[in-house]
């Protein structure tokens, strides 16, 4: 695999993962459907997505053999980046539905 389609395999998986939480009822994805989910579940799930799509990312990057330590910096801009990426789930639960 070249960086390339790493890198677009990363952002995919980052705008799948991104709008998961404000699609899904259930619990961390797997867990017993609500009917109305908690705002801060929706919270955790999204940083948990974050978190195994930052790790996805990493892997990727070892794989390819370039592998640089990152600061606290780039870690700031991608959770930034993220939470960019699921506006479109949030616009769809919050927004755009409406509450019930």
């Amino acid at each position: 695999m070249d960086q390339t389609v790493a890198v677009w395999l990363v952002l995919a998986a980052a705008v799948v993962a991104a709008n998961l939480p404000y699609f899904s009822e259930r619990l961390l994805l797997v867990g017993p459907r609500r009917s109305h989910k908690a705002a801060w579940w929706r919270v955790l799930e999204l940083v948990l997505m974050a978190v195994l799509t930052f790790a996805v990312g990493s892997l990727l990057e070892a794989r390819i053999g370039q592998r640089h330590e990152q600061g606290w910096e780039f870690y700031a801009a991608a959770a930034c980046l993220f939470v960019t990426l699921g506006f479109p789930g949030f616009v769809w639960r919050y927004l755009r539905r409406g509450r019930h």
